[in-house]
C-alpha cells in the first residue's frame, strides 16, 4: 500500500506562478496540489483532457468556460477537455485546491 503525505511533499512555483506539489502522477491521471495565496491568479488555460477540482481549504473563484462561481472547501468542480479554465484566490484567504487530470498529460 502506498500512502501519500501531502504535508510531507515540498511545493514549488509552477510555470503558471502559483505554488503547486505533485502528488501522483502516471500514465492514467495525474494529481498536484495547487496552494494558492490572496491575490494568486492561475491565468485562463486549456488542456486536452479531462480535469476536475477539489477543493481542500478556503475560497476562490474557480472560472470553467464561460462560468464562474465562488467555491469553496469541499466543492469538487468537473472541467470536459479542451475547455478554458481559470482559478483565482480572490476572497483574501489560502485557497488550496487539488487538481486531477486523467489521462495524465
Amino acid at each position: 500500500m502506498e500512502i501519500i503525505k501531502m504535508d510531507k511533499i515540498a511545493g514549488k512555483k509552477n510555470r503558471r506562478g502559483v505554488v503547486a506539489k505533485k502528488i501522483f502522477k502516471h500514465d492514467n491521471a495525474q494529481v498536484m496540489n495547487l496552494l494558492l495565496s490572496p491575490g494568486d491568479v492561475v491565468a485562463e488555460h486549456s488542456v486536452p483532457v479531462d480535469v476536475f477540482f477539489y477543493i481542500i481549504e478556503g475560497k476562490g473563484t474557480l472560472q470553467i468556460g464561460n462560468e464562474q462561481a465562488v467555491v469553496e472547501a469541499k466543492d469538487i468542480v468537473v472541467c470536459p477537455p479542451n475547455t478554458k479554465m481559470s482559478l483565482k484566490a480572490d476572497q483574501a484567504e489560502e485557497f488550496v485546491v487539488l487538481n486531477v487530470k486523467t489521462p495524465s498529460l
